[in-house]
């Protein structure tokens, strides 16, 4: 019989954690985190990650388990989420997959190869010359672009080492690369899986992301990423953040903090608007619209019927 696994996804600011959180409670489910960024140890509150006692007792895995400089891909991720995905179904405990990378998403839900392609340290280094020149990462993204869209939409511009090594893949060729972001790959067999997606009116999502930057400012974003900035330095991945990349001009003395808010606000809602193309790929999708329900409650006991259903009170105690 195969582990039932219920997705919540859905863009920033969507309000995915609270409603995973009742859920959860509901049904004595565990969480599984589904976002590059909430990962990473020492950076809380510009992930919005949930803190250990806003847990509800609920038990949390793969949330901020790694330094900001330690490397991690979504190989790795795909294979620590399958064995807290094994350890569930052996104490048959519901898993909830809560989180808005769509890679992560992805790669539990397809059967998608990721062995990793052999550097190739000549081509590697001809694009990280490329990279160096005036206009180069501009190039080189416009590059990516064009050969893989869908990767281009989790890879910045600025991210120059993620940036060269997707595209090493590709002009290498490699077979396993056409297959690792593609979206008709096969759905998985292990898991039968219920997808919620929680979303709100664009206007709306909008207004609630930009209040949710100026609560992060409140509650000492810049404080946060000034730390991290001085323990780990600019060039890590986790730099690549929506909330922390945006305060290095900043920090250089080349942008002023009312000018660093704003551009976290426009980046973050281009970021949601990213994120719903990539969900909106996704088949078998259960959207819910918060405008659509009186209070969240009422949202929530729907959401709960829909999981009753799928799991025909098999898992709930």
């Amino acid at each position: 019989m195969k582990q039932k696994v219920i997705f919540i996804i859905g863009p920033t600011a969507a309000g995915k954690t609270d409603i995973a959180l009742d859920l959860a409670e509901h049904f004595k489910g565990e969480i599984i985190c589904a976002d590059s960024m909430q990962i990473y140890q020492d950076m809380h509150i510009g992930t919005a990650r949930p803190l250990y006692e806003e847990q509800r007792g609920i038990p949390h895995h793969l949330f901020g388990f790694i330094a900001p400089d330690a490397e991690y891909n979504v190989a790795k991720y795909q294979k620590d989420a399958k064995q807290i995905l094994a350890n569930l179904s052996i104490k048959g405990t519901l898993p909830l997959v809560v989180g808005g990378t769509g890679l992560y998403i992805n790669s539990l839900l397809y059967n998608i190869d990721f062995t990793q392609t052999a550097p190739n340290q000549e081509l590697r280094q001809e694009l990280s010359n490329q990279y160096n020149l005036p206009g180069g990462p501009d190039k080189l993204y416009s590059e990516l672009v064009k050969k893989d869209p869908v990767a281009a939409l989790r890879i910045h511009p600025n991210d120059k080492k993620r940036l060269i090594r997707r595209l090493e893949i590709l002009l290498l060729e490699e077979p396993s690369a056409a297959l690792t972001y593609n979206f008709c790959t096969t759905m998985q067999e292990s898991y039968e899986s219920l997808i919620i997606g929680i979303n709100k009116e664009r206007e709306l999502l909008y207004k609630d992301i930009e209040k949710r930057v100026d609560i992060m400012i409140s509650q000492g974003l810049e404080e946060e990423v000034r730390k991290v900035y001085e323990h780990y330095g600019e060039k890590i991945t986790a730099f690549s953040a929506i909330g922390y990349k945006e305060f290095l001009p900043y920090f250089h003395g080349i942008a002023s903090k009312k000018e660093t808010i704003e551009l976290i606000k426009r980046n973050t809602r281009r970021f949601a608007k990213r994120q719903l193309t990539w969900f909106r790929k996704i088949p078998s999708v259960q959207w819910f619209l918060s405008e659509d329900f009186n209070d969240k409650q009422t949202e929530v006991k729907k959401i709960e019927d829909i999981i009753e259903k799928f799991l025909d009170d098999k898992c709930k105690e």
